[in-house]
């Protein structure tokens, strides 16, 4: 088995691309729009807007493998019990991230140093998730 983290947006998801590809030099490695994918593969009528959207993407984040989308139709309650945790080789990545995120986001924890890292922070971003950013050094 494999698990895949997926990221759901509404009509945000290449703006979320373009966040991730600053914050954490996501990779993109597959890309498909509603207009290039087979309309037999939903049962309803698409705007033009909506055309547009992201209907599949496939990404890395150093080699975590991540699939972006966005929804049409009802937007689901968000939730950020889950979250998804980047550790970084250095504090200056954890750092950049953190402030990228940030903005038009809201901060959970705040950059600081704890028994098990040099650095680390937690943040919602302006979609909606939430990010754990870390280092695995300590300061000990």
């Amino acid at each position: 088995m494999l698990v895949t983290p997926t990221l759901h947006f509404y009509g945000q998801c290449e703006e979320a691309i373009g966040l991730y590809q600053q914050a954490f030099g996501l990779q993109m490695n597959y890309l498909l729009h509603y207009a290039d994918a087979d309309p037999q593969d939903w049962n309803f009528s698409l705007t033009s807007e909506q055309r547009n959207y992201v209907y599949h993407a496939e990404a890395f984040i150093g080699k975590q493998r991540i699939m972006l989308a966005d929804e049409i139709g009802r937007q689901a309650p968000g939730n950020t019990a889950l979250f998804l945790t980047v550790t970084f080789e250095t504090d200056d990545q954890v750092k950049l991230a953190y402030e990228t995120l940030k903005e038009s986001g809201s901060i959970i924890h705040p950059l600081h140093s704890t028994t098990y890292s040099s650095c680390m922070a937690s943040v919602v971003d302006k979609f909606g998730f939430r990010w754990g950013l870390m280092t695995e050094q300590s300061t000990e």
